[in-house]
This record gives structure tokens, sequence and C-alpha cells, in this order.
């Protein structure tokens, strides 16, 4: 008995680097806090996961085509201390975003302030900025 557990014990330590470990970042290495972006639109898909919560949103560019954008924002434990719920944002909501756009040109941005329909603003949380 003790022959099978050493064994299935082994394996398993064996499967253990087999697992993909979510890669987090800092804010420099993927966003540019000199390039400020400010987007309108409506929320299409909110993600409260670790290790940043993300929300994506439908924005019309300059020609009128609609570009989905992904958007950062702190940990879910962070959000709900700075009185976030997971219900803030939901599928449909008109949203502004401000934050600090990818540095490699991608429609993603790292958000540090959200103001809701209602006008309330709400502040992301992220490293990325102070929210104000």
């Amino acid at each position: 008995m003790r022959t099978k557990l050493a064994i299935f014990a082994a394996a398993a330590g064996m499967m253990v680097p087999l697992v993909p470990v979510a890669a987090h970042h800092s804010f420099a290495a993927e966003y540019d806090a000199n390039k400020p972006v400010t987007l309108k639109g409506t929320v299409t898909k909110v993600e409260w996961t670790n290790p940043h919560a993300r929300f994506y949103v439908d924005v019309k560019d300059a020609n009128g085509k609609v570009v989905n954008w992904n958007l950062e924002l702190a940990s879910p434990n962070v959000l709900k201390r700075s009185g976030w719920t997971r219900t803030a944002l939901k599928e449909g909501d008109a949203v502004t975003v401000e934050g600090s756009a990818a540095k490699d040109g991608a429609n993603m941005a790292n958000a540090r302030a959200v103001t809701l329909a209602s006008g309330k603003r709400v502040f992301a949380g992220s490293s990325g900025g102070d929210g104000k």
C-alpha cells in the first residue's frame, strides 16, 4: 500500500509543472501611462477573476466601426475593498472609462476610473494610476 501511495505521489508531483500558471505582470510591462484613453461604450462581458478583473466594452471608433476593448481592473479583492461588487458592471451598461492604453497598440487598456450610466464614478484600484 505504501509503495502505491509513493508512486501516486511521485506521478502527481511530476504533473504539477504541466498546469498552466497565469502570469502576473507589472503595469509598465504592458501599458503606457503616457497614452491616456477615454472610451465611451457598452459593456459586453465582465470577468471577475484573479489576478485582475476584466471587462469588455464595444466602442465606436472615428469611422463609426464598433471595436471591442479589453479593460483591466485591479484584483477582485482590491475592488471589493474599494466598494465594488460583482454586479457593479453588467452586460449592456453604458460606461465611460479612463485609463492607459496598451503599449503594443492592441485594443486594451488599464482602467483607472469608470463612470457608470448613473453618473457614479468608481476607481479601478489598478496599479497604473491613482484615479485622479
